[in-house]
């Protein structure tokens, strides 16, 4: 597989992640398309929830669904049963999902240190 169809391959597991993230109340959904600035990832999602139990239905939600659709777990998670102080990550390797608090996304300002990251999709 190529680059380009690996990038269409991550492009549509963003836009599931957003579809169902979105089912769950999240607000102001971002998906920056990072892959030109750094290996880490292809894409970053970001949200905000409202608290660390919308957070934590949104993780079970995540787990479960892309689980059962395409046996997919996250290589790591980080913030899940309240621990992430109003911030949580999904590491699914070519995407990378932050659920934040609205509090946490102001003070991290993860848009702000991406800036140079295309917004490829922006649910409000």
């Amino acid at each position: 597989m190529n680059h380009q169809e690996e990038a269409l391959d991550s492009i549509s597991f963003a836009h599931q992640i957003v579809d169902l993230i979105e089912q769950k109340q999240a607000a102001d959904i971002v998906v920056l398309d990072i892959h030109e600035l750094t290996t880490l990832a292809t894409y970053f999602i970001i949200a905000t929830i409202d608290n660390e139990r919308q957070a934590k239905a949104i993780e079970d939600s995540l787990l479960e669904e892309l689980k059962l659709r395409q046996n997919v777990r996250p290589l790591q998670l980080d913030g899940l049963d309240g621990a992430g102080g109003g911030w949580s990550v999904l590491d699914y390797g070519d995407v990378i999902v932050h659920l934040f608090t609205d509090e946490m996304r102001r003070h991290y300002k993860l848009e702000e240190l991406w800036s140079k990251a295309p917004i490829v999709a922006k649910v409000i």
